[in-house]
């Protein structure tokens, strides 16, 4: 009986040993473990704050904003005009400062000549390190034949430099904001839609603007376009972007931006619509503003991760059966707060402040 009662301790203890080292072993889909997903769940937001930045205007559509902080307080941008590819079509950018948004102002046209003028395409706001803030944009017929323009303002956005092209056939941010590279110049994350397909690559400048340089991406099967860039504590660097594959697509990083690897989908839907992404000021908060669908844009969801491959739904700021609302962009102020703004209905510019909460 002793021989026996020892056997079965011994069965109870191997068995015990299996069942605490055997689940070490079990493949996680997504690379999902136990700590991210609780660190992830412990991630929340509120909105503090929505609305239009503007009610009525003279031009009857818009879209594909931009924000920025000026340190005065928030400046966002839009092209507006009678419709998309329009000749009409402008820049036209508005200040938000002390909880109120003032009346929008035109920066930038498409005029070339008393004879040729084009539609103007996409600005991008950024900051740059002296302060000067930088509108870049494309002017011309469509997205396959269009060039890259910018505007500097050395006073936050009151005035405006006059339209200077970007060289050697680049176009800069062709969406989504530039950041600072780890080499202290300007990383733009960029794209190219022509006869060949939608391919992302990445160009570079100095903070002067001189030394324009382009960065290839292998895209393999996976038609995308208007990457954004987000950045880890271990020196990783991860691109989002919006494809034609359903998918949200990505690409990595390792060495401060200067290769990346090939295109690959996430996990994230994607209806063939842009999105914007930033990482926090803490470093390790990964937010994406994005349509988490697969058809139409009725649908806009912030979302966060903490590892860039599992990524969870903090806000849905619209939900409707009809209706468009698309094109985010997202940044964190100076104050903490996350501000977004995106295209509503193709009518207006809608923006949203939230607060990210963190367990």
């Amino acid at each position: 009986m002793n021989k026996q009662k020892t056997n079965y301790v011994r069965y109870f203890f191997l068995i015990v040993c299996i069942i605490c080292i055997f689940p070490a072993f079990i493949p996680v889909e997504n690379g999902t473990n136990h700590d991210t997903q609780n660190m992830l769940d412990g991630i929340s937001a509120g909105v503090i704050e929505t609305n239009l930045i503007y009610q009525t205007e003279p031009y009857p559509s818009c879209h594909a904003s931009t924000i920025v902080d000026t340190g005065e307080g928030m400046l966002a941008a839009w092209f507006g005009g009678t419709n998309e590819k329009n000749p009409d079509v402008c820049i036209y950018a508005a200040f938000y400062i002390n909880g109120k948004w003032e009346k929008p102002f035109m920066i930038a046209d498409g005029v070339e000549n008393r004879l040729i003028r084009n539609p103007c395409w996409n600005p991008v706001l950024f900051k740059r390190d002296n302060g000067d803030i930088i509108c870049y944009y494309k002017v011309g017929p469509s997205p396959q034949t269009w060039f890259g323009m910018y505007k500097i303002s050395t006073d936050n956005g009151k005035t405006w430099s006059n339209a200077n092209r970007i060289p050697h056939n680049l176009f800069g941010p062709i969406k989504n904001k530039p950041v600072k590279s780890l080499d202290g110049g300007i990383l733009y994350p960029t794209s190219i839609e022509d006869g060949l397909g939608w391919r992302i690559y990445i160009e570079h400048s100095e903070q002067d603007l001189s030394n324009w340089k382009k960065i290839e991406i292998e895209n393999g099967e996976f038609n995308a376009i208007q990457p954004s860039v987000l950045f880890y504590k271990d020196g990783r660097m991860q691109l989002l972007c919006r494809s034609r594959n359903q998918k949200v697509v990505e690409s990595w990083s390792y060495d401060g931006g200067r290769s990346w690897t090939k295109v690959q989908a996430t996990s994230l839907p994607n209806n063939n619509s842009g999105t914007d992404a930033i990482t926090l000021a803490d470093g390790e908060t990964q937010l994406l503003m994005y349509n988490p669908i697969i058809k139409g844009r009725n649908k806009l969801a912030l979302a966060a991760s903490l590892d860039g491959k599992n990524w969870k739904d903090l806000v849905i700021l619209e939900d409707q059966e009809k209706g468009e609302f698309s094109y985010p962009a997202i940044i964190q102020g100076s104050d903490g707060k996350v501000y977004i703004t995106y295209t509503y209905n193709r009518t207006h510019v809608k923006y949203a402040i939230v607060d990210i909460i963190r367990k």
